[in-house]
């Protein structure tokens, strides 16, 4: 019994482990798939939650420094002729990280794609911006990239400066104010740059401004239609083998999910009260 137990309990533990190796398998194979059908290299920057340890506590994840060093490995690593196809899902990140990969990908030669099926908010945008193409879901979602000091928006400490007497502003709030509005500058300098060739200069001026000066919130959604609306090469003709990557990347598990539903495609059905008896006749239509 006691053996029993001992098996059961190594069992276990190993389970989320080969679990982790059998979605990483999948998703080599998805990749490659993709890569075949459209003659490319294709890169996942994909951010969820997963459930990465034994003691199975989830993990938030965000662009750091060492997806930047991934990225720009996988860049490298690309002929100059050969497309970059980048899978883009994420709530954002560290700036310079963001700015790092946006920089390789738009000094790649040959044409880069950025799929964003969901979303791509902040840092995730500013890479978008470096693309020939963004290709969105057709409710995915990208979001404006102003800075963030900590918790407050950069352009909200700048306000906090502008409407109250110096003399009433703490020592700490006027440095905030000082970096906030570098960081402004600066994120609105490789703004840009990124665009620099897409559009006529003054659009692409006002456009930087737009995105990178708080004008909305840091949360706001630009949807396919007003990020065309803005001139970026947005398209929705989205590949269905990138919605089935995204299935291999899970949230970290619950007891009971929140959204439920045959995992199955729909077409047309036919109304029941149409619907031909067996006897051939038709149903009531009371």
């Amino acid at each position: 019994m006691l053996e029993i137990f001992w098996l059961f309990l190594i069992i276990s533990s190993l389970q989320p482990v080969i679990r982790q190796k059998w979605l990483e398998a999948q998703r080599i194979r998805s990749f490659r798939s993709l890569e075949e059908r459209r003659h490319s290299r294709v890169i996942g920057l994909i951010h969820r939650q997963e459930t990465m340890s034994l003691l199975g506590f989830p993990v938030a994840r965000y662009i750091d420094i060492e997806d930047s060093e991934a990225v720009l490995r996988a860049v490298h690593l690309t002929d100059p002729s050969v497309p970059i196809d980048m899978i883009l899902h994420t709530p954002g990140g560290l700036v310079i990280a963001a700015e790092q990969i946006a920089r390789a990908l738009k000094a790649h030669p040959a044409k880069v794609t950025v799929f964003v099926p969901h979303y791509a908010m902040s840092g995730g945008t500013l890479i978008a911006l470096a693309a020939d193409e963004i290709v969105m879901g057709p409710h995915a979602v990208l979001g404006p990239v102003d800075p963030q000091l900590g918790e407050y928006p950069a352009a909200s400490i700048l306000k906090v400066v502008e409407q109250k007497p110096l003399a009433e502003v703490d020592d700490q709030t006027i440095i905030l104010a000082d970096v906030a509005r570098k960081a402004m500058g600066q994120v609105r300098q490789t703004v840009l740059e990124l665009l620099g060739d897409k559009m006529p200069q003054d659009r692409a001026q006002a456009l930087a401004d737009l995105l990178s000066s708080g004008h909305w919130t840091h949360d706001y959604p630009i949807t396919v239609e007003e990020a065309r609306s803005m001139g970026l090469p947005v398209s929705t003709e989205m590949p269905k083998e990138v919605y089935d990557l995204m299935q291999l990347y899970p949230q970290a598990g619950r007891r009971r999910p929140s959204v439920e539903y045959v995992p199955i495609p729909y077409g047309p059905r036919e109304s029941p009260a149409r619907r031909p008896g067996r006897d051939g006749s038709h149903g009531s239509q009371g």
